[in-house]
């Protein structure tokens, strides 16, 4: 027989969609196989982005420049890049006074199949990732493949994957905040890392949400407490 708790979590679930961010965990499975959700697709011509208080897509900015981004792109939900994530960077590069963005773990997924837009989840095997710096911040983009996907899914690690689409990452990445010519550049790829530091850097992330928002199996109860209050 489930507890009131559990009565009254799939209550909520039955009458209110779930925040992206903090509404869905990671994933049983996590940090080898995670859920990811997907911001923007490919063929976007305008940055979509999470509105973190309302939970609902957004337009962040038009794409400045003509590249797009090569693969779906998103986050983990559950998931922060905080002082863990930021600590890992460092430990990394060599270099001190970086910290974490302040955001959710960002994802992109790899798979042969086009999505006619964004907003919705999947789940993805992490195969690597770019350690990427954004100011002084961690910005990591954790690599995955769609979980069953034709093309991509049978890939492992970031090594199998085709080379020119992660130049084309990384090349997006570079590129997509500043033009060429433009000095300093603000935008740097410290690293391309494997599954084993990607899993590191999700579990790191998953930390660093706790950390910051609490236990989201607390929830619930605490709900419970406010409303006898």
């Amino acid at each position: 027989m489930p507890t009131n708790d559990e009565a009254l979590h799939d209550l909520l679930a039955k009458l209110f969609q779930a925040h992206p961010w903090h509404g869905v965990a990671p994933g049983a499975d996590a940090p080898a196989v995670v859920n990811a959700y997907i911001e923007i697709v490919p063929t976007d011509a305008v940055k979509y982005e999470l509105d973190k208080p309302s939970g609902h897509l957004r337009v962040d900015r038009p794409q400045r420049f003509s590249s797009m981004c090569p693969t779906p792109y998103g986050f983990i939900p559950q998931t922060y890049c905080g002082a863990s994530v930021a600590a890992l960077c460092e430990a990394r590069v060599g270099r001190t006074g970086i910290r974490g963005d302040g955001d959710p773990l960002d994802i992109c997924v790899l798979t042969e199949r086009p999505a006619a837009h964004g907003d919705f989840f999947v789940r993805a095997r992490a195969i690597g990732g770019l350690r990427m710096i954004d100011g002084n911040e961690a910005d990591d983009k954790i690599i995955a493949v769609l979980a069953d996907d034709v093309t991509y899914g049978h890939l492992s690690d970031i090594a199998d994957a085709p080379t020119g689409l992660i130049d084309r990452l990384q090349h997006y990445f570079l590129s997509y905040k500043q033009l060429p010519q433009e000095a300093p550049r603000r935008v740097e790829i410290a690293e391309v890392y494997n599954r084993a530091d990607a899993s590191e850097v999700i579990r790191r992330s998953v930390e660093d949400y706790r950390e910051r928002f609490g236990a989201p199996e607390t929830r619930v109860a605490e709900l419970r407490r406010l409303l006898s209050e």
